[in-house]
């Protein structure tokens, strides 16, 4: 998918970036964002392909950050891309969390609970969050906003009922997260067991992740063989896969008592992350996926790293034609 940059600017820098010969391809570096809920920003209309991306040290598993544009190689179809756009600021984000309430979080619901609402105190101002809860079917309980003590609020008294129609809720947080006011966007899954309500299937909702620009993180609770994320459980595939789809990570922990060095670990991932756009060397509007993939050189004397970015989009479409 094509993504149209936002860049907030000064009028002088901007027009400096678009006055650049078109044979010269700068790595353009991203000014730092105004602050506030609707902050004034000028629009540049650069067709470029965004990717968000992490990355860790592989041994360790730390964020590694203060790496330069020339540590990074983009590849789309197997063919190289030439980086156009390098930013490693901590972006806002809008960012939905899809909290599981059935029946079988009874117990696990407080430490679920703490641990989501610890995430959300680690953002920045500009931040903006919504809340899905879902047991048999998912309802948005709480619209977007950059007060965190609405969505901790809602959470302190939500009870544990029903069954899990998981793949429903990730599907409406996707449609919700549309309505987001920040190019940077995720979703927080918090879930112990596998759907058993859903009305949307499995397909449907990796069909609809593909077309997104969105990370997704996942946290699937196994407490013990009978999880439905225990060992050799196909659920557990199945939101690995997602969140492999959009460049996310899915983790699940043998102890709900691990959620919240969990929720920091994702939070520490979100804000500590690479911005890299590029200009597609195919100019073919067929509509169809193209596949990318990120590679990173360290620095000399640096451990060996390991990055993660969405595996792919959608290329526009010609007028009149279906992808």
């Amino acid at each position: 998918m094509k993504t149209r940059i936002v860049v907030v600017s000064s009028f002088l820098i901007s027009m400096f970036v678009l006055s650049l010969p078109a044979q010269q391809k700068p790595v353009v570096p991203a000014p730092a964002a105004q602050s506030g809920r609707n902050p004034q920003t000028l629009k540049v209309d650069v067709d470029l392909t965004l990717v968000n991306a992490t990355v860790l040290e592989t041994t360790r598993g730390r964020v590694v950050t203060d790496l330069k544009p020339e540590h990074f190689e983009v590849w789309e179809d197997k063919v190289q891309q030439t980086i156009e756009y390098f930013n490693e600021e901590d972006m806002p984000i809008s960012l939905g969390v899809i909290f599981d309430i059935s029946g079988s979080m009874k117990e696990k619901l407080s430490v679920a609970r703490d641990a989501a609402v610890a995430f959300l105190k680690t953002g920045n101002p500009d931040d903006e969050y919504f809340l899905v809860e879902f047991s048999s079917r998912p309802e948005v309980t709480q619209d977007f906003t950059t007060d965190v003590s609405r969505l901790s609020n809602r959470l302190m008294f939500t009870p544990a009922d029903g069954r899990t129609a998981l793949f429903d809720a990730v599907y409406l947080g996707l449609e919700k997260l549309r309505e987001g006011t920040h190019p940077k966007k995720a979703l927080l899954l918090i879930t112990d067991g596998e759907d058993n309500r859903s009305r949307y299937t499995f397909a449907n909702v990796r069909d609809f992740i593909k077309e997104q620009d969105v990370e997704l993180y996942a946290i699937g609770i196994v407490t013990d063989y009978m999880s439905g994320y225990a060992q050799g459980r196909t659920g557990r595939a199945l939101i690995e896969e997602l969140t492999d789809l959009t460049g996310g990570r899915a983790f699940f922990p043998d102890s709900i008592y691990e959620l919240p060095d969990i929720c920091t670990k994702i939070a520490v991932e979100l804000k500590n992350q690479y911005m890299l756009g590029y200009r597609s060397t195919n100019e073919t509007k067929d509509g169809k996926w193209r596949k990318i993939s990120l590679k990173v050189h360290p620095p000399d004397g640096m451990p060996d790293m390991i990055i993660r970015g969405k595996s792919g989009y959608y290329a526009p479409a010609a007028e009149g034609r279906n992808q």
